[in-house]
């Protein structure tokens, strides 16, 4: 499982024109599920991400977590994450997780960030041409693979 996580003064989607979401403070997460993801990784991320510190203390360091700042999140699907370049100049994404599965696995990753202590997640709409928008705090960017914890 990938997941890209922007520190983010705000963000929000559009799909078809609607606005479907919007936060405060917090990250905007892109989320591509691997298709040798388990429900495993979506729990080591979850609490990874959770627990990121990358908001300033009163000393000016990086030491808070989204939960320590009452922060939000955004988690947008993105399976073109999965993306196989190594060939050619056209990505290959027979990397990605079957659509249906990773839905199943973006939403239970939505409900593990509220279980581990994250007050507000908002979506997008899974499979939608989203547009979405964020004014990036920092830039911070923060980018996971849960290969790196998770031994196959």
């Amino acid at each position: 499982m990938k997941a890209v996580v922007q520190r983010v003064k705000n963000a929000g989607v559009t799909v078809a024109g609607e606005e479907i979401s919007r936060i405060g403070k917090g990250y905007m997460i892109l989320l591509g599920v691997m298709d040798d993801d388990t429900v495993g990784d979506i729990d080591v991320l979850a609490k990874k991400i959770s627990t990121l510190r990358v908001f300033e203390d009163e000393n000016g360091k990086m030491n808070l977590d989204i939960k320590s700042i009452d922060g939000e999140i955004l988690a947008i699907s993105q399976f073109t994450l999965c993306a196989d370049v190594k060939k050619g100049n056209r990505p290959s994404f027979v990397r990605s997780k079957e659509p249906k599965i990773a839905q199943e696995y973006y939403e239970i990753f939505c409900e593990k960030l509220l279980e581990y202590g994250v007050r507000n997640v908002k979506k997008g709409v899974f499979g939608a041409d989203m547009k979405v928008d964020l004014v990036n705090d920092g830039p911070v960017t923060i980018v996971y693979d849960t290969e790196t914890w998770v031994k196959r």
